[in-house]
């Protein structure tokens, strides 16, 4: 299993308080918590601050960071939601009981304990100002210095705030939703590249833009979900089309329907109609498309053929290779 520290902190002591970070979290936490099939993902621990008594004090955080990037496991997420700060020499998560923003915790403090983490993967995920700052050398902060196995995903560049709508940051509502299969690939797998190219593209130019930093041989799946086709349909592909390039010819015995066929032309036959209900679900992911006609009803009914896209030759060669 593998292990989540997530914090949302809406209470501030001495700065101005904030609405959505605790909501955040929450929301993170039970989208990691389980796959989409119910299984157990995330061993998650939560803090939260909404008033003072609950508040997140930067000792305790401090500490519970410390914990989570010394447990020996697959992948050690921490998410934090709330104020960020900046000044010359680096970055800040501000705390609860922070005076100002230098009273935080440093992020340079956070990489040095997550480049020394057992964990083979460690993810930091921040929803907070000037978040784009972690992860930055001391000296330069265009160079990043991240050890082996250690991904940053911001909600904004080291330059620019972090924004709230209707109640939740708008770049945790755009990672919940990329965790709830938004990101997925065609095996399910939802991994840290995935969620950053769905976070990307939601955002436009003129928006907080995010920040994604890594050093990975491979990119783990944060979250599992029920893919979109069977892995045994998915595997039929390599046979279907054998090598790259290949068209696969259809004819009118592949369509099940009896309806639109001229006099004459041979029946559907199950075995074909079967083969052929998988090639619709290869069209509608994109994988495949009919050549020279509109749709796979034409392509079957006008003897055409098929052929796959970029994306269906991608996976053929990962079926093909054993990799899926």
């Amino acid at each position: 299993m593998s292990a989540a520290l997530i914090v949302g902190i809406d209470y501030y002591e001495n700065i101005s308080g904030l609405h959505g970070c605790v909501n955040d979290a929450n929301e993170v936490r039970a989208a990691l918590e389980r796959n989409g099939d119910g299984s157990v993902n995330f061993d998650t621990k939560l803090l939260t601050a909404v008033t003072e008594e609950d508040s997140v004090k930067k000792s305790t955080l401090k500490d519970e960071i410390a914990k989570l990037f010394k447990i020996e496991t697959d992948i050690a997420l921490f998410y934090f939601a709330g104020h960020g700060y900046i000044e010359s020499v680096g970055g800040y998560l501000v705390t609860s009981d922070s005076e100002r923003g230098d009273d935080g915790i440093s992020l340079s403090e956070v990489l040095i304990m997550a480049n020394n983490s057992p964990a083979s993967n460690k993810i930091i995920v921040l929803d907070s100002c000037h978040s784009g700052i972690a992860g930055a050398s001391a000296t330069n902060d265009s160079h990043s210095i991240l050890s082996e196995g250690v991904t940053i995903l911001t909600a904004s560049t080291k330059d620019q705030y972090a924004s709230e709508e209707d109640g939740s940051g708008v770049f945790t509502k755009l990672f919940v939703d990329a965790l709830q299969g938004g990101s997925a690939n065609l095996t399910g797998d939802i991994t840290p590249g995935s969620i950053y190219a769905h976070i990307d593209q939601s955002l436009g130019e003129w928006e907080q833009r995010p920040v994604f930093k890594t050093n990975v041989k491979q990119f783990v799946s944060l979250r599992k979900i029920t893919p979109p086709i069977t892995l045994e349909d998915l595997k039929k592909i390599s046979k279907f089309f054998p090598s790259p390039g290949y068209n696969y010819p259809l004819d009118p015995t592949y369509e099940p329907e009896a309806k639109g066929r001229d006099e004459g032309m041979p029946s559907p036959d199950p075995k074909n109609t079967e083969i052929f209900a998988v090639l619709q679900k290869y069209n509608r992911l994109n994988l495949l498309v009919p050549v020279g006609v509109p749709n796979m009803w034409n392509a079957a009914m006008e003897s055409k053929s098929c052929q796959l896209t970029a994306l269906g030759e991608h996976y053929r060669r990962l079926v093909s290779k054993g990799r899926v």
